[in-house]
């Protein structure tokens, strides 16, 4: 048994299935959680529009529950497929594609949720918005499910990769290193754009006259917040197709499992902050919009302050894959 591959491989596949739905829960119901209890605090303040709170309430929590679909995808996959028996690298990428979306869902899924409870507290304040508060919502939540969707992508290459021809180290190492480097840096990125997003809505209730910037900065915002979780998808891309010498010294495996590490956790932070800096660049625009240009700038030079420990971790990474 212990030498049978097909035995390993679901083994793993079973882990990584139970990893890819426990873990991708964790964030979807927080984001559903927190929309639900600003509707109620919108129809506590408007009862009168209690009806379309609720229907952007239902709207906003099942956009966050996308991430958690992605990870339902994957270990549905994981439990009910069959795996070629051709190495024992199988059962690592399999246990990894598990974890990787299991990690990268958490963040969109709370994300998500801040925009969409933004927008029903928004619309118990400004009804006549609502229209134009739904469609912000609508964006600024589809943006936070990028970087689960990165998470789905390696996934999927994990899974459907031919490990027949790679030798077992250091390439077990390097499947794992992806896994880790694009699950755990999208959870800053999930987060800090829904921070983003969740300003966007409180400006546009605010001032709905700025409605047309805010919403710009906050697509621009955004974009950047995202990063980390494309220099984490980069290092997973790396990890994946480089490939590696055959060697039984552990020295080479681990360098590659710690360029994962380094990337995966090197993102969550500058994420975050990012996320942070420009949705105080978007509340104040709202508030006070001619002044934009001089908010804009100083939210940049915040936001790639911020940036900065991302990339160090990138370098990191890229002497451990390439230089030691």
């Amino acid at each position: 048994m212990i030498d049978d591959i097909a035995v390993w491989v679901k083994v793993g596949a079973y882990a990584g299935g139970g990893l890819a739905m426990g873990l991708g829960a964790i964030g979807a119901a927080i984001g559903e959680g927190h929309t639900a209890a600003q509707a109620n605090a919108a129809i506590s303040r408007n009862p009168a529009i209690s009806g379309d709170i609720l229907k952007s309430m239902l709207v906003g929590q099942a956009i966050a529950e996308s991430a958690s679909i992605f990870a339902l995808v994957i270990a549905m996959i994981l439990l009910f497929s069959s795996f070629p028996a051709t190495s024992f690298v199988m059962v690592w990428a399999v246990f990894s594609a598990g974890l990787a979306m299991g990690l990268g869902a958490i963040g969109s899924g709370i994300g998500a949720g801040y925009p969409a409870g933004a927008a029903c507290l928004g619309m118990g304040r400004q009804p006549a918005m609502s229209g134009r508060l739904t469609t912000n919502m609508l964006v600024g939540s589809a943006v936070c499910q990028t970087p689960s969707i990165f998470a789905l992508v390696i996934g999927f290459i994990l899974i459907f990769t031919d490990y027949a021809t790679k030798p077992l180290s250091p390439t077990w190492a390097a499947v794992m290193g992806a896994g880790l480097s694009t699950g755990l840096s999208a959870i800053g990125s999930g987060i800090g754009g829904g921070f983003v997003a969740q300003a966007s809505c409180e400006g546009i209730a605010r001032n709905p006259k700025a409605a047309g910037p805010v919403t710009n900065i906050m697509l621009l915002g955004q974009a950047i917040s995202q990063t980390p979780a494309i220099l984490g998808l980069l290092i997973g891309f790396i990890l994946i197709f480089k490939g590696g010498a055959d060697s039984d010294a552990l020295a080479p495996a681990m360098a590659l499992l710690a360029a994962g590490i380094c990337m995966g956790t090197g993102g969550i932070g500058p994420g975050i902050g990012e996320g942070i800096a420009s949705s105080g660049g978007v509340t104040w625009i709202a508030r006070n919009p001619e002044e934009m240009g001089i908010i804009v700038r100083t939210m940049l030079v915040g936001m790639a302050v911020a940036e900065s420990t991302a990339i160090y971790a990138m370098v990191i990474s890229l002497v451990l894959i390439f230089v030691v």
